[in-house]
């Protein structure tokens, strides 16, 4: 089974170059792909006491393990879906024939798109493991939207894409609640064990309910239904792969799958017989009326999708083989007729009955084929779908598990059918008939004859219905192994002929009526064109996503009119409201705990309070920010007195950083707020923050309270040092243990970074700082002869040069040459004895930074560049790249991803040497602080320098 996925992961990276090299000829290789995983599935076929089965370790803290089995359902369903999706890529090499003239550049793409399906298919249907299962569902969704938006240029295609991938995610969605709601109550996510001791209760309901949304949804079921036909947009191979033999079958498959444990909960059957049954008959009244060959195809498929979904869904085993016939003669007659409509397509230029005439006539071979097929579609005897329609009324005329309701199922699969019946006349004479025209339309006459390996792939489907419908006995014995796992049969059996009986005289009955109908048409009471009786879902469609966009609008509106106090106020109320009103709904211990644990945090605590109020009522922005500092490195305070000198190292070290970052941004506004402003609504604002910090204190000290067992952080020292191989718990826990959060916090701090840059030089992302050769003709400087220093100065900052006397101070610039230097130092030895002390990558790149600050402050942009002249972007970019490989190399050196492994070398010099790998994740932390810090000065510092220097000249040059 892993080779089989293993095989079209690889035929999928492969696919584009294959079509690039070779053009639509590279469907050919790509089609043994499915053709030899079908070997495969032949050569392993299940048996009641042999049932090949992987188990693969992944996630098992998630219960994400990979569990494959393969049993007779997932052999059945393989079958179908590979040995369909050979063919279809086989027929995709004459589809895109006419493509050859000007390339259609979306080829290469489209075949590993379809490769790729047929291997989630595969996974999907061999997956025991229901999370696992879900990832190949929604992979198939995912595929599906990419194939059926192929041509996207076309607004149509667009809209059904969106419109499949919306309907069936809502579905997938609801059914992964399902999952977690089965998983959780039966103590395991493996369908095998699930369906062999299905839990009881509401809740059991409840999540089998929400898995049948998601089934029903994929296999367009009413009042889902409506995604199926608006994917006619897509190619042809692909409504005759995903919409006819593979995708749709997977919401069948899986309630196939379930109804041996879960047909007798409290909703099951409402859900999928009510539902089937209405699909059946309202899908089918669709079929009827319309004039496009595939949408006739598209509809008469929602219809038996919908009888699908009701045999084998209603329970017992005689009604799950009928079930699994017809799903097989579906497959087989569904696929040909929408492969007869491509070549029908391609040859004529058209899909509308209405311009088709003698189109029998004039290519009799594709009319044989068609012919075939359509007639397994009526349930014409010899052919397959007739003994599957056979099956059908015989089981559920007999089926206990529907009791009273059998007369109602069987009358509306007998209505469904004459409707079947009907649109299946209508396909054939629509497309083929000569309609009395004694010559054949001009499309038909001007038509280009289709290769006989056009036909081919139809055409063995074609064969494939007729043979199985001779000899239903092989069919039979495939399917029966699944069906007998069920209680409640009579030991029903696949045949030709079961004698004179009901079901007999009701497949006549239908064939008469249907064709009397179709043939009467013309007598036939005609009802309003626009009628449709439950209305149009298409429509409904439209007005909820219109409505949604409405609501979208309006809602966004009220909550982000572009004033950050009020988008900072919805954020801070929704921070406080739903925490707090679940705390007093839900249950809660007692809280327990001290105000503080000695006199030095009451000061600490004293001094914030002190310093937040005074925040408050200072108008001077510059007073407000360092009083705001204040409480930051209060904070910083009162984390050293608890023991986590790591915690207060970097809370100072940020909270300096910053400062500096708000001065460079206080640099560009007015000195002091606008009293009016402040005064505004400053009683809501007050009352605001007071609900914060009490809703913020309340559930920290509930939380406290609500643990039970040890802390996970009692554990966490040992973790560090025995598999982390350091004793500074903290860093091991950022570059090791947690590491994977770690990446996700770097990869935000660079998104960070590219942002405020992007803001503001707005059309030049990337650079370095500029540098003292940069400096000739720039608004602030001129020539650059003019501030050359005089011989014998001495001059201490190279940028200092440059700058205007006035903002010059010779203190700063002594103290930051003689400082830097020590700063570095100090950076360096962070980053080192992190691992074992407090510091860190985090740590020595805010060092580093905080030195970058002060260059900056003391000699400007000009000694900003001079002192690191290298592109922030390109750092930023090294230390991403330095910490993601660091995932590579763990695993190569035997370790799990992200993870520490251990180098030991013996050195001539430094003797025996250890070393961990997450040094080196370490230092692209380092590396993405300082490209942060140096993004951040060359964004809000030289380039807002630069912009303040232009205004200067523009307002000086306005004076004179």
């Amino acid at each position: 089974m892993l080779a089989v996925l293993v095989a079209h992961a690889v035929a999928t990276a492969l696919a584009p170059l294959l079509v690039a090299r070779w053009g639509r000829a590279a469907f050919y290789p790509l089609a043994l792909v499915p053709l030899g995983s079908l070997v495969w599935v032949a050569l392993n076929w299940p048996s009641h006491d042999r049932v090949p089965t992987v188990h693969i370790p992944w996630l098992p803290e998630l219960s994400m393990d990979i569990t494959l089995r393969f049993d007779s359902l997932a052999a059945i369903m393989s079958v179908l879906v590979l040995a369909i999706g050979a063919l279809v890529l086989f027929y995709c090499a004459d589809y895109f024939h006419h493509h050859d003239g000007h390339k259609e550049n979306r080829l290469p793409s489209f075949a590993a798109e379809l490769v790729a399906f047929s291997g989630a298919m595969f996974g999907l249907v061999a997956s025991d493991n229901m999370l696992v299962l879900y990832i190949f569902w929604e992979t198939t969704t995912v595929l599906s939207f990419l194939l059926v938006g192929h041509y996207a240029e076309r607004a149509t295609s667009r809209r059904a894409a969106t419109q499949a991938l919306l309907v069936t995610t809502f579905g997938g969605l609801a059914m992964l609640v399902g999952i977690v709601v089965l998983g959780q109550l039966a103590g395991t996510y493996l369908l095998s064990e699930l369906i062999a001791s299905p839990p009881g209760g509401t809740a059991t309901a409840i999540g089998v309910a929400l898995i049948l949304v998601g089934a029903l949804s994929k296999s367009a079921i009413v009042p889902m239904h409506f995604w199926l036909p608006g994917a006619m947009a897509a190619p042809t191979p692909v409504s005759a792969y995903l919409h006819a033999a593979a995708m749709v079958k997977a919401g069948v498959y899986l309630v196939a799958r379930m109804t041996p444990g879960f047909a007798d909960t409290p909703l099951w059957r409402p859900m999928v017989i009510g539902l089937g049954l209405l699909t059946m008959l309202l899908a089918g009244w669709r079929a009827v009326r319309e004039y496009d060959l595939k949408l006739i195809l598209a509809f008469g498929t929602v219809s038996q999708l919908g009888l699908i979904t009701v045999m084998v869904g209603a329970g017992g085993s005689d009604m799950m083989l009928a079930g699994l016939a017809m799903l097989c003669a579906h497959a087989m007659f569904k696929a040909a007729l929408f492969m007869v409509v491509g070549v029908i397509d391609h040859a004529t230029g058209t899909r509308d009955i209405r311009r088709l005439a003698g189109l029998g006539r004039h290519n009799r071979p594709l009319f044989a084929i068609a012919v075939g097929a359509t007639a397994s579609m009526a349930a014409l005897p010899p052919f397959f779908g007739f003994v599957a329609k056979e099956a059908d009324l015989e089981t559920v005329l007999h089926s206990p598990a529907l009791g009273s309701a059998a007369p109602w199922v069987l009358t509306g699969i007998v209505v469904g059918s004459v409707f079947t019946t009907i649109y299946s006349l209508r396909f054939l004479w629509g497309a083929f008939s000569a309609k009395g025209l004694p010559q054949p339309s001009t499309r038909v006459a001007e038509m280009h004859r289709p290769s006989t390996s056009f036909l081919t792939a139809p055409a063995i489907l074609a064969a494939a219905g007729l043979a199985f419908g001779l000899w239903p006995a092989g069919m039979d014995a495939v399917l029966d192994e699944y069906a007998t796992t069920m209680p409640g049969g009579s030991g029903y059996h696949l045949a030709l002929w079961h004698g004179l009986g009901l079901p007999l005289l009701l497949s006549a009955v239908v064939l008469a009526v249907g064709t009397a109908a179709f043939f009467g048409r013309n007598r036939l009471p005609r009802t309003a064109s626009g009628f449709l009786p439950l209305g149009n879902a298409d429509r409904m469609y439209d007005a909820v996503i219109r409505g949604l966009d409405i609501l979208a609008v309006r809602l966004t509106a009220v909550t982000q009119r572009g004033s950050l106090p009020a988008t900072q106020s919805v954020i801070l109320s929704t921070l406080v409201l739903v925490p707090i009103i679940m705390l007093a709904l839900g249950a809660r211990d007692r809280p327990d705990f001290a105000l503080w644990d000695s006199p030095i945090q009451v000061v600490v605590g004293v001094l914030m309070l002190a310093a937040a109020l005074g925040a408050v009522v200072m108008r001077n922005r510059l007073a407000a920010v360092l009083l705001i500092g204040v409480t930051g490195y209060g904070c910083g305070a009162i984390f050293a007195f608890h023991g986590a000198p790591d915690l207060a190292l970097t809370q100072f070290l940020v909270e300096t950083l910053v400062l500096v970052i708000f001065l460079l941004v206080l640099r560009t506004l007015p000195a002091e707020a606008d009293r009016t402003n402040i005064n505004r609504h400053r009683l809501p604002r007050a009352l605001l923050a007071l609900a914060v910090g009490a809703a913020v204190t309340t559930l920290a000290v509930y939380a406290m309270a609500a643990r039970t067992g040890v802390g996970i952080a009692a554990l966490l020292p040992d973790a560090a040092y025995y598999r982390g191989h350091g004793s500074n718990t903290v860093n091991v826990l950022l570059v090791d243990i947690r590491a994977w959060d770690t990446m996700g916090e770097v990869m935000v701090l660079l998104v960070a970074a590219t942002g405020v840059a992007s803001l503001v030089f707005r059309h030049r992302r990337f650079g370095a700082a500029p540098r003292v050769s940069q400096a000739v003709g720039q608004p602030d400087i001129g020539p650059i002869a003019a501030y050359s220093p005089a011989a014998g100065d001495i001059t201490w900052l190279r940028g200092s040069e440059l700058r205007d006397p006035r903002h010059r101070s010779l203190v700063l610039e002594v103290a930051t040459r003689v400082i830097f230097p020590l700063i570095m130092m100090l950076s360096a030895y962070f980053f080192f004895a992190g691992h074992n002390h407090p510091g860190g990558g985090f740590a020595g790149g805010l060092t580093a930074g905080l030195a970058l600050v002060l260059r900056y402050l003391a000699g400007g942009r000009y000694e900003l560049g001079e002192t690191l002249p290298l592109d922030a972007g390109k750092i930023l970019g090294t230390g991403l790249a330095l910490s993601a490989t660091t995932a590579i190399t763990s695993v190569a050196l035997g370790a799990p991803a992200l993870s520490s492994a251990v180098v030991q070398l013996d050195l001539p010099v430094f003797g025996h040497v250890k070393l961990v790998t997450a040094l080196f994740f370490d230092l692209g932390v380092y590396l993405i602080v300082v490209g942060l810090v140096l993004d951040v000065l060359r964004s809000l510092g030289a380039r807002v320098d630069n912009e303040m220097a232009e205004a200067a000249g523009l307002a000086k040059a306005v004076a004179r």
